[in-house]
Formats: C-alpha cells, sequence, structure tokens
C-alpha cells in the first residue's frame, strides 16, 4: 500500500462512464472547456470527469469582492495578473447606506481602480446582468463569478459556473484555477410553448418535476426541434435556475435566434463596442460550434413543452411546484409581490408585467416591488413607457440591485405573509421571516397576483377561468453502461514523482444522505481561530456519530450517501478530515462548494454513486450503525484512472470502474497542499 504524505493527500474526482471518455465526439461543454483549459499533454481531448486548470475569459465578483480582495494579498499577490480577465460589481446590498457598507464599496472600488480592473457601480445594475449587457460572457466563451448564478450565462450560449472566494483570488493572482468537468446531462425541450407560457414556467416545471436530485452537480445542454422559437430572455431565466435545480451549469446552443439577437444588439449598442462588436458577432457566424453528432450525454431527460401551463414553485421550495389553475382555485391571498433580480426583471419581463397591470391598481394591502436588473434596462423600461405603467398602478420602485431576493433592503416578508416573486429563490426565511410563505411565477402571474390580492393569473383580472394543461408530459433516458472493451481503451495519465501512483485503504460506510458540513465539523468551533489540527481531528464528524472517532483510523476512507458536504461553505468541513490522515471521501454525490473547498485545500474525493448503493444493499438487514467498518478496501490507480474495491476477507474484486482523469497539473496543486499553496508557489 502506497502512503501519502500529508500534504499530498487529496483531490477529488467521479466517475463516470468511459463511453464518453473513448468512444464518443464532445459536447459543447467539453468543446468550451477545451478552448479554456492550460497545460494539457499535447493531443489531449478533454472529457466529463476530468480534472483540468481553466484560464476563463472572465471572472466577475460583486459585493464579495473585498473578502476576495483579503484573500488575494495574504497569498501575496500584488497585482492582478490579467486587469482584463477581472470585473467587479457592487449589486447585493446597495439599498445599505451604513457607514460599514459604504466604506466596503469604496474599498472594492479604491482596489478595482489602483489594479485598473472594469469596476461597475451601485446602482448600475446586477452582476450578471452586466456580464451578459457589457458582452464578457460571450457565446462560447467560459465565464465564471463568485456567485451561483453564474449559471446565467448559459442562456447566450456561454459555458458558465460558479467559483468559491479562493478560486476568485487564485484567478487574479496567475489568470487560472481549476475544474472537474461534470456528467453532462441533455435537457430536450420538445415541442413548442402553448401561448402565455413563458421560460419561467419552464424552468419552474423542470424543477418541480425532475426533483431528485436527477441533474444534480451536471453541467446541462438545451435541445429541441423547436428552440429556435425560445426568446433569448426566457433562455437566459432558464439558465439562471439551472443553479435551483442543482446544476453547475445550463448550456444553450448557438443559433439563429441567437446570432439575430446580437445582430439587432449591433444597432443600439455604440461602436466600436469593446467585446459585441461587427468583428466578434462575424467571428461568432463563422465559428460557430455544436456538440458533435455522437457525444455523450450521462442521461437525456425530456420535457414536452406543448403540455405545460403557467407553473408555480412553493411555497418554499423549487422542488415543489404546481399549475397556477391549481393554485388559483386555492384563493391564497398575498402581502407581497416581487418583480426583481437577476432572473426575471429585463425589459421583457418589466413590458409584460406592465402589460397585465395597465388599467388597473395593486391591490389594497399589497406591496408591489420592482428593481430592474441594471440601470440601462430601467431606461428602456422608462422609455417605451413600462416603468410608468408600473408606477402609476402602485409599484414600489427599488435601485437596480439585488435586495429582497437575497433577504436585504427594503419589503422583506413578515411572520405570517405570503409572498409572490418573480426570482429564483424561494428558500424558507431566504426573503425575510421563516414563518413567512414564498411564491415563484413569471412576472406575468406575479404581476395579476399583485393588482387580484391572491395567486391568480392575468386573464383572471378580466374575468375569464384560468385554463389547467390535463398533465406534463416527461421521460428520462439513462445510457448503457460501457463495456469493458470500451474501457480498455482508456489511455495512461502521467503521474508527477511526488505523487502517488496509486491511494487505497479501508471504506468506513457513514450510511446517511445530506450530511451537512455541521455535521461535519461542529459550527460552535468554526470562527475559533486557535483551534489546532489535533481539536479539529478529534471532533471530526462528532455531529454525526459521537463514535466516530473511536471507530476510524487515519489510513480509513469514508464513504458516505449522497449530496454529503452540503450546507454551509466552512472551508473545516475538508480540513478537519484532513486533520485526521485521512485519505478521500468517497460518496453518492457531493454539495459542489464542499467539492470545491476540498480541491482547494487538498482532500481527495471520488463520487460513486454505484459503490454506496452496494453497500446499503450488502448491509439492508443489518442492525443500524452510523459509522461501520465494511472490510472492503478501495485502491484507485491514478495513471490508469481506474478505481477496484476488493472484499478483505477473500480478495474477489466487488467494483471495478473508470473514473475522470487526473493531470498533472492537478497533481501540482495537491502537491502544493491546496490551490492557496499553488498560488504562492506560481508568484
Amino acid at each position: 500500500m502506497v502512503s501519502i504524505p500529508q500534504n499530498i493527500s487529496r483531490l477529488s474526482t467521479r466517475c463516470f462512464s468511459t463511453t464518453s471518455r473513448s468512444l464518443a465526439g464532445q459536447n459543447l461543454t467539453e468543446k468550451i472547456v477545451q478552448k479554456y483549459a492550460v497545460g494539457l499533454p499535447q493531443g489531449k481531448i478533454v472529457k466529463s470527469g476530468d480534472y483540468v486548470s481553466i484560464k476563463p475569459a472572465h471572472c466577475m465578483s460583486h459585493d464579495n469582492s473585498w473578502p476576495v480582495a483579503l484573500k488575494f494579498k495574504g497569498l501575496g499577490a500584488k497585482s492582478i495578473k490579467d486587469n482584463r480577465q477581472v470585473v467587479m460589481t457592487l449589486d447585493h446590498d446597495v439599498q445599505n447606506k451604513t457607514e460599514k457598507n459604504l466604506t466596503k464599496y469604496s474599498n472594492i472600488e479604491n482596489f478595482a481602480k489602483d489594479q485598473g480592473v472594469d469596476f461597475y457601480p451601485a446602482g448600475r445594475g446586477i452582476g450578471h446582468q452586466i456580464m451578459i449587457e457589457e458582452g464578457y460572457a460571450f457565446p462560447l466563451n467560459m465565464t465564471v463569478a463568485s456567485d451561483s448564478h453564474s449559471n446565467t450565462y448559459g442562456g447566450v450560449g456561454a459555458l458558465g459556473t460558479p467559483i468559491v472566494r479562493t478560486d476568485a483570488a487564485s484567478i487574479w493572482a496567475t489568470g487560472q484555477t481549476w475544474w472537474q468537468i461534470p456528467p453532462v446531462a441533455k435537457v430536450e425541450l420538445k415541442g413548442k410553448l402553448p401561448k402565455n407560457v413563458t421560460g419561467k414556467d419552464v424552468i419552474v416545471a423542470l424543477c418541480g418535476v425532475f426533483n431528485n436530485d436527477e441533474v444534480l452537480n451536471h453541467a446541462i445542454e438545451f435541445t429541441g426541434e423547436y428552440l429556435n422559437e425560445l426568446p433569448i430572455d426566457y433562455r437566459l431565466t432558464i439558465a439562471n435556475m439551472t443553479t435551483e435545480w442543482g446544476a453547475l451549469s445550463g448550456l444553450f446552443p448557438v443559433d439563429e435566434t441567437l446570432i439575430n439577437w446580437y445582430q439587432d444588439r449591433l444597432k443600439v449598442l455604440p461602436q466600436p463596442h469593446p467585446r459585441v462588436n461587427q468583428q466578434t458577432v462575424q467571428d461568432l457566424i463563422d465559428h460557430k460550434q455544436a456538440a458533435d453528432s455522437d457525444a455523450y450525454y450521462a442521461k437525456h431527460l425530456v420535457l414536452d413543452l406543448s403540455t405545460l401551463s403557467p407553473y408555480i414553485s412553493g411555497p418554499n421550495s423549487v422542488k415543489v411546484s404546481n399549475s397556477l389553475a391549481d393554485l388559483s382555485n386555492q384563493n391564497i391571498p398575498i402581502n407581497k409581490a416581487y418583480l426583481v433580480s437577476c432572473t426575471n426583471s429585463r425589459l421583457s419581463d418589466i413590458k409584460a408585467a406592465a402589460d397585465v397591470v395597465k388599467g388597473h391598481k395593486i391591490a389594497k394591502g399589497v406591496e408591489f416591488y420592482i428593481a430592474a436588473a441594471s440601470s440601462n434596462v430601467q431606461k428602456d423600461a422608462e422609455d417605451v413607457g413600462a416603468w410608468e405603467t408600473l408606477l402609476e398602478a402602485g409599484a414600489i420602485p427599488l435601485p437596480a440591485g439585488c435586495g429582497p431576493c437575497i433577504g436585504l433592503g427594503t419589503g422583506l416578508l413578515k411572520e405570517g405573509e405570503v409572498g409572490i416573486s418573480a426570482t429564483n429563490r424561494n428558500f424558507k426565511g431566504r426573503m425575510g421571516s421563516k414563518d413567512a410563505l414564498a411564491y415563484l411565477a413569471s412576472p406575468e402571474v406575479v404581476a395579476a397576483s399583485a393588482v387580484g390580492g391572491r395567486i391568480c393569473g392575468p386573464e383572471e383580472l378580466d374575468g375569464s377561468p384560468v385554463n389547467g394543461a390535463s398533465g406534463i408530459k416527461t421521460e428520462i433516458i439513462i445510457p448503457e453502461k460501457p463495456t469493458s472493451e470500451a474501457e480498455a481503451t482508456t489511455g495512461g495519465v502521467e503521474v508527477l514523482p511526488e505523487f502517488p501512483k496509486s491511494i487505497e485503504g479501508e471504506l468506513i460506510l457513514c450510511d446517511a444522505d445530506n450530511i451537512n458540513t455541521d455535521g461535519i465539523y461542529p459550527g460552535k468551533y468554526t470562527y475559533q481561530d486557535d483551534v489546532s489540527r489535533e481539536k479539529m481531528a478529534e471532533v471530526c464528524m462528532e455531529n454525526y456519530d459521537a463514535e466516530f472517532g473511536a471507530k476510524t483510523h487515519a489510513d480509513d476512507i469514508i464513504i458516505s450517501g449522497f449530496n454529503f458536504g452540503t450546507g454551509s461553505s466552512r472551508e473545516q468541513a475538508a480540513t478537519a478530515i484532513l486533520a485526521r490522515d485521512m485519505k478521500l471521501v468517497v460518496a453518492g454525490s457531493f454539495g459542489n462548494i464542499f467539492s470545491r473547498n476540498s480541491i482547494n485545500n487538498a482532500l481527495l474525493t471520488l463520487e460513486i454513486p454505484d459503490l454506496i448503493n452496494m453497500l446499503r444493499e450488502k448491509y439492508k438487514d443489518a442492525p443500524q450503525e452510523l459509522t461501520r467498518r465494511t472490510g472492503w478496501f478501495l485502491k484507485w490507480d491514478v495513471e490508469t484512472a481506474t478505481v477496484t474495491v476488493r472484499d478483505g476477507k477473500d480478495g474477489e474484486i466487488v467494483l471495478q470502474q473508470k473514473v475522470g482523469e487526473l493531470g498533472a497539473n492537478l497533481q501540482e496543486i495537491i502537491v502544493k497542499g491546496g490551490l492557496e499553496g499553488w498560488v504562492k508557489s506560481q508568484l
């Protein structure tokens, strides 16, 4: 058995069907990553599961720019590697005029000015909207942001995905960070949207119908015979909320609809624009890319758009959706309505809401808050009269920015209140009191409900009934797993001299799903800066199982259920496991932030759903134990990218699977003790 030096412990990878690795062409996600990956071996074709170093076209940060700047300085960095790559916006807490917040905003602005990066002040708009308006997120580029709704960029055919603050600091300092290419799901939007059904209805229905983590930590690519009829604003809304669906990205194709959208923009944008101009749009036309016809997808979900009617999420969960017809019949009174956020506050949304309220007044006792996605959007809405229409009806304007969507500023839900919003999240307590109820709907339904004083549709304001669909038609297609012949075609991986060629240990079963970061590392220690490594090792997993420490050894490998590491973003959840000198964690799936924190701190994780299911089957009739020694030993051969699990009693192989390749560039990060150590070595 090869032991791992303490500072080389650990990386994260997922197991994937090797059909995608060896026999199939590339999907669009893989093609874009190929373009932005750096340090690849000559001839390397990237596939799902591979770890790659990426140099994204752009990296956006918002109100969290100052914490990133402090981390950047803590790394010893003095100047941003490429100030054309970095964008800073102020959008989350723009209503907060306290001295503390204004000082933070001033610090960010001064830092941006000193570094020469593009900066957009409070009031200019929501960062994601700015990234699209100003052409940073552009078709077929890879743009990241230290915010979970970076998925929005997929609406214009850009691969947008979130990063954590350490990643952002790394990009500022070196121009690059790492990414593991996730499994890619094809989501086919079949048929045509009926009249009065919007992009918001599509994503609300997807979140509610496929609500068993079907796309958790996947990249999504949308397809469909009539996708060209889906407006870009609808695509942006759908891509935005793939975050709530659990995905890491939501990518629409580059088609004639998108190209025409950019060509129309050329007529109104001042020219020459640094990023959206005749040349960049022509280059897009001349060098269009699409998935190969034989591209591999981990799964294929189908939604028949023709069977949709207006849909609403909630209360207090995006995984619960009901038709407007059903909720209208329940006669649910509301107290507040919201047309704000990066999801549905573009010009088309504001115009749609204005068309609904025109000639009406907001219901007595209802507060209807509106905020444009950007100052540009608000000006356009004012120019066409839509903004004034909403104000005349009694809507309450807020500055362009986030605000109530994230639970900040004016108009939050109070205890016992009911709100309906065109935002993306209705988690319990997010928009105010935990004892309030929050629903999500399209701008049209939100506006109608504000006028009607209850959840209702626009047609009801004129006395017509809501027509509901009889049922949504969906389908899930899972591709066949590869043959052993296909698996044998995978090439070898270069292993650095400092990195072990194989890693192994006994599997310790922690049989639960959704073990959160508080279960891994108790919250009471999170903000104590003097906790020793020995103490971290002692309290590791104690909130999950007080006997964990007594049952486990340094060389063991934790195996757990699905969504391991969910919850808060505390990095100690990874470093506490490292403190026990454990080699890696295996799970059915991981919380995305935990996965990123693991690599950034040099912790190895493997995502192998088949293995946890096999162990659950093995122990289904055994007495329950929170922590159980299995007698199964896992070996990860880094060179062949293969995981083998053997029964310790007789040596029988119980599982053998290919995993994503762990390239030399990512091995180097682990050798340096994590991303921060690697950045310091580069500086």
